[in-house]
């Protein structure tokens, strides 16, 4: 983000302000239980989409929670995008769904298919979660018609953007358009969304001829950014004191052209510091086959299915070749970026798709031994952006800068080992870190979790939700343990 988002660091007299500015009012963390941690979830009647089935499974999970601390957070971030950041409306008799981040007011392609990712599993029963999806996945795929090198949009597809750090951007920025930095993984999430739908209601009425439309227009524009013919029709430079901000004359650094795809920016909206990025070269290997599946089953179009493998296939065997690299110790590990002259960086950003979240995104398989060299190497001083404090340990990354670690760190963490004490070891850290509000946060300071930014982030809350979610479901027993003796 840009400089006016790096600016929202929270601190003493200041966090009661930051909060009630999204209706939250601070509680004191670890003071009992029952009215000692009121819900800071809107009143029902204030709630932006009600679902009966999350409600349901809210019940049923927190029951299931032994530390009232931690199923009071539970409570509080789950529904957090259904409560706050929905806006339901119809285009063309068909249901839209804009799904704001929290504190910006715009869609972001990868934030918003994020958010909803941990209700998927309760769409088969719920009507309303159902036409949900379908109004979000059909507002993915007109945002893609727009500009598939948008990351992010506006409610009012006629609307200029209305993000004051984007309107002077040397880019092609069209109405409807928040922000134009071209992400690679964004474009990977509208089709995660529509396969992780698909596959759980084998509902077909979202993948209508706009879908289609929108997937060839995905595959065309990876092709594109492969650069095998020249830069391509992207183009974007901003004025400002950030290098993460901008891309040297609008391309990015020179690359040798390998068949990966060059992205922009990282999925921090931090520009590239070489454009091709492993971690989101990998994810669309996987998103464009799981795009494929949906194209041949909901839709018999075999024609885009077919190219979406056969471009799949290709990225996949260059990021192969080149997206490898060796530690100073000799590890054989995934390289974060890669030019294709040779040249790599070893670095992880807790922002998914990541390094630490290839075998949770399912790119590779968790007990790849590659995967899990990257990923220990990763979570280590290998990392230049691993920070340890008194308050806990984890990945940050150039968008909050040195020394704040990411809760999106720790809970990616959780979701991808199978190591009890590592699940007990993230939880007990994100219990103790969340500043007494009852909401994960952007980042936290590593020796002072009170120092933190964004005060209304939903990604990070649904992912924590994903998180218990996930642990009640494969290792029930650890929400039953305590969590206040585990050194953080």
């Amino acid at each position: 983000m840009p400089t006016d988002r790096r600016n929202l660091m929270v601190r003493g007299a200041l966090l009661g302000a930051g909060l009630a500015s999204a209706g939250i009012a601070p509680v004191a963390a670890g003071q009992g239980t029952g009215a000692r941690f009121p819900s800071k979830r809107p009143a029902p009647a204030d709630r932006r989409f009600v679902s009966s089935a999350v409600e349901q499974e809210i019940a049923r999970v927190s029951r299931m929670i032994a530390d009232p601390e931690v199923a009071w957070l539970f409570a509080n971030c789950y529904p957090n995008t259904l409560d706050t950041t929905v806006r339901m409306a119809t285009v063309d008799g068909k249901p839209d769904s804009f799904v704001i981040t929290g504190d910006i007011p715009c869609l972001w392609l990868r934030d918003s298919a994020a958010q909803v990712k941990s209700y998927l599993h309760l769409a088969r029963q719920d009507a309303k979660l159902r036409e949900l999806f379908r109004g979000l996945i059909a507002r993915h795929a007109r945002s893609v018609l727009i500009d598939p090198y948008a990351n992010a949009f506006m409610e009012d597809p006629s609307a200029p953007t209305a993000l004051s750090w984007a309107k002077a951007d040397d880019t092609e920025m069209r109405p409807g358009v928040a922000e134009r930095k071209w992400e690679i993984d964004s474009l990977c999430y509208s089709m995660r969304l529509s396969h992780g739908y698909w596959r759980a209601t084998r509902d077909a009425a979202p993948f209508d001829m706009q879908w289609a439309d929108a997937m060839r227009a995905i595959v065309r524009t990876f092709r594109e950014q492969q650069r095998k013919d020249g830069p391509g029709p992207y183009k974007f430079q901003r004025a400002s004191r950030q290098p993460t901000e901008t891309l040297l004359a609008g391309y990015g650094t020179p690359t040798r052209k390998n068949g990966m795809i060059h992205s922009g920016f990282r999925p921090s909206d931090d520009a590239c510091q070489y454009s091709l990025f492993v971690p989101a070269n990998l994810f669309a290997v996987t998103t464009l086959r799981e795009m494929a599946q949906v194209a041949n089953e909901a839709r018999r179009d075999t024609a885009l299915a077919d190219d979406a493998v056969r471009l799949a296939d290709e990225v996949a065997t260059a990021t192969a070749q080149h997206g490898i690299m060796r530690l100073a110790d000799g590890s054989d590990v995934w390289a974060y970026e890669v030019d294709g002259y040779g040249n790599a960086i070893f670095m992880d950003d807790a922002n998914v798709p990541s390094l630490s979240s290839l075998a949770w995104l399912g790119c590779v398989p968790a007990d790849d031994a590659r995967w899990q060299r990257t990923a220990k190497a990763a979570w280590s001083e290998a990392n230049p952006w691993f920070f340890k404090g008194t308050a806990g340990e984890g990945i940050g990354g150039p968008h909050q800068g040195v020394n704040y670690i990411w809760p999106m760190s720790l809970i990616v963490r959780a979701l991808s080992t199978t190591d009890d004490a590592t699940i007990l070891q993230c939880l007990a850290t994100l219990k103790r870190t969340h500043a007494g509000t009852g909401f994960m946060h952007e980042a936290f300071e590593k020796d002072d979790a009170a120092k933190f930014s964004r005060d209304w982030f939903a990604w990070a809350n649904g992912l924590f939700g994903e998180l218990i979610l996930h642990i009640a479901a494969t290792r029930p027993r650890l929400l039953k343990m305590p969590l206040d003796g585990i050194k953080v």
